[in-house]
């Protein structure tokens, strides 16, 4: 559990900002530290100057020399935390503090150019030393013990006081992002229990107006599309189901009846509705298994094809079977695409024409700005505006009875759509000039 804990980003959030922040914390307190140390130091440093430089002008003026035995300073004396000597020119005490005595006896102190720390009486003093007249040298060592507590007293606070802060930075950023996260937690539990069954349940958005929120709307839209996706394939599959069921109920129908009435029906009547309704159930299958090519992204052959050429096919073929067809408006045009497909695309539309054509039907192909336009219209009873994206869904007849007796399935402009969509191109239908219906179809030319 600890270890799943911090692999999460919960923990790998409060892991990296309490590594950062112990970085960023660990070299302030570092050169804190040293800024302080130098700091104090340098004032220590300057504090003895200016006492050494106070002793060696009283010691220059006229009687303000010592005694040269062992009787001290004279009347300079020295403080407590200090230590003044005079040094002759070859390296003996001529004149010391009572401190000094005390100290170091007949021992002379060090005479540099730079002061220097050194330990006296197990003390850390700082030395110092300037020349006098008569070459002597007057040696100060000042005490810096509190300078060394006053460290150390820092020193120990910033030990304590750098983990306190990380720990608050850790609880805080722990805390922080488990609030920021459990909105996640609370969407994937309800998106766990969402099942087939379960799909029109949505999760809740927060009020944060933050990405969790989008996150949220996004994951109900997906919701939205799975959920419609799901009703349209169980409406499919009823659908299927039903168109399916009609032609082998007539056929066993008949010969049922044929069966239990030899008299009433000839072999000939019952051949005639078994190979009528045998021909429905085949284009039924038929196009049920193009459709569900399509969904699974048929259509991969890119090839030239004239769009011209399959459209004045059909303008043939409708001529032949005493349609009133106007192919004038067919102009040269070639697309990339899948022949065949194409070819049915033509053919739905037109046969879709035909049937609901009252006299006349008009097939064009125009290209222009890259793309080829396909029109079939009608001077039929047209599509009603609210129904004009409804009719290219699976299984829809706005005309129930008419198209049932023409031979329509309801999957021929579904069919032309998932053409057009595998092709790059779009099918639209509006208004024609007749007042009937005019499909229009938009590809892009071959390169």
């Amino acid at each position: 559990m600890a270890r799943r804990g911090w692999r999460s980003v919960r923990g790998r959030t409060t892991l990296g900002a309490t590594v950062v922040v112990a970085v960023a914390l660990a070299i302030g307190a570092v050169s804190f530290y040293g800024i302080l140390s130098g700091s104090i130091h340098s004032a220590t440093e300057r504090s003895a100057e200016q006492r050494l430089d106070e002793l060696a002008e009283r010691l220059d003026q006229p009687g303000g020399r010592g005694p040269d035995g062992a009787d001290g300073l004279g009347g300079l004396g020295g403080l407590d935390d200090e230590i003044v000597q005079i040094i002759a020119d070859d390296g003996s005490v001529r004149a010391a503090s009572e401190e000094a005595r005390d100290a170091l006896g007949s021992t002379a102190l060090p005479v540099t150019d730079d002061a220097i720390t050194m330990t006296i009486d197990d003390e850390p003093m700082l030395v110092l030393s300037d020349d006098l007249d008569d070459d002597r040298t007057l040696v100060l060592a000042v005490s810096v013990e509190n300078d060394a507590e006053t460290l150390s007293t820092v020193a120990v606070l910033l030990t304590v006081a750098v983990p306190l802060l990380l720990l608050l930075v850790a609880v805080t950023t722990w805390l922080v992002t488990g609030r920021a996260l459990r909105p996640v937690s609370r969407i994937r539990e309800e998106v766990d229990g969402i099942t087939a069954e379960r799909l029109h349940h949505r999760v809740a958005v927060p009020d944060s107006a933050d990405e969790i929120a989008a996150l949220a709307s996004t994951m109900n839209g997906m919701l939205d599309r799975l959920d419609a996706s799901a009703t349209a394939q169980r409406r499919f599959v009823s659908d299927a189901s039903h168109e399916l069921r009609s032609p082998l109920a007539v056929i066993r129908q008949h010969a049922e009846l044929a069966q239990a009435h030899p008299s009433t029906t000839s072999i000939g009547e019952l051949a005639e509705v078994v190979s009528d309704e045998g021909l429905r159930l085949q284009g039924i299958v038929e196009s049920l298994l193009l459709l569900a090519r399509l969904d699974e992204g048929a259509g991969s052959v890119h090839e030239p094809v004239d769009l011209d050429d399959i459209a004045l096919g059909e303008v043939r073929r409708l001529r032949s079977s005493g349609v009133e067809v106007d192919g004038s408006g067919i102009r040269a045009a070639r697309v990339e695409g899948d022949p065949r497909l194409l070819g049915q695309l033509l053919r739905n539309l037109a046969d879709n024409a035909a049937r609901h054509a009252q006299g006349r039907v008009a097939i064009a192909v125009a290209p222009a700005d890259g793309y080829v336009f396909v029109t079939v219209e009608d001077d039929g009873a047209g599509v009603p505006v609210d129904e004009r994206e409804r009719v290219f869904e699976r299984f829809v007849r706005l005309d129930e009875a008419r198209s049932r007796d023409a031979g329509g399935s309801g999957l021929g402009l579904a069919i032309v759509r998932g053409i057009a969509a595998a092709s790059s191109g779009t099918v639209a239908v509006d208004d024609s000039r007749w007042g009937g219906a005019r499909f229009v179809v938009t590809l892009p030319l071959a390169r």
